[in-house]
């Protein structure tokens, strides 16, 4: 009796892609291989999970909405998450962090603080000494 190996028999899943994603402040791209027909939402957070992972410098997070990824070959619009990533015809992208609203809530403190006045010299000169022993 003769005995055969039988191939399991997947589904055609398209061409896989070795993608290189820059991320903006990093050394160097990432890169990682997916499948053409990939969403660009998996991939992001696949980039955000190897970046991690690997231990690299800035530290990002992993909240997918923050990031946004483009690809500079193609156009300069931010690509959408419901896109495949094989639809672009290109391999190399780039992930750059989006502007948060922290920055517009420190700026409208700044703005107020500058509104009220400087205030006295003495509760400028308190806060300087708190600033330097805190550092301390």
């Amino acid at each position: 009796m003769l005995l055969y190996k039988t191939k399991k028999i997947q589904p055609e899943q398209g061409n896989r892609l070795l993608i290189s994603i820059t991320v903006v402040g990093s050394a160097g791209p990432i890169r990682f291989v997916v499948n053409e027909k990939e969403l660009v939402a998996n991939v992001l957070n696949t980039a955000l999970k190897n970046y991690a992972r690997e231990g690299r410098l800035p530290v990002l997070g992993s909240k997918l909405n923050d990031f946004v990824l483009y690809c500079p070959t193609v156009a300069s619009e931010d690509l959408s998450p419901w896109e495949t990533i094989g639809s672009f015809g290109v391999r190399n992208f780039v992930l750059v962090k989006k502007p948060q609203a922290e920055n517009s809530i420190l700026d409208r403190k700044q703005v107020d603080m500058a509104r009220k006045g400087a205030g006295s010299w003495r509760a400028w000169f308190n806060k300087s000494l708190s600033r330097k022993i805190a550092s301390y």
